[in-house]
């Protein structure tokens, strides 16, 4: 599955927006769940984490 979307400005950088269907698939509930990126072979991977965000 590919899907291309269009960064948006945030402050001083730029953010991607993630749809509720792409956080089904990954199983990543953003109200609780941490998301962890890496980069490899000029590629961004957005995987789970494995932490539940601190309050």
């Amino acid at each position: 599955m590919a899907v291309e979307r269009k960064l948006m400005r945030n402050g001083n950088g730029w953010a991607l927006s993630i749809n509720s269907t792409i956080l089904g698939l990954l199983d990543v509930n953003p109200e609780v769940d941490m998301v962890k990126y890496t980069i490899e072979n000029d590629k961004l991977i957005i995987t789970k984490g494995s932490k539940k965000e601190e309050k």
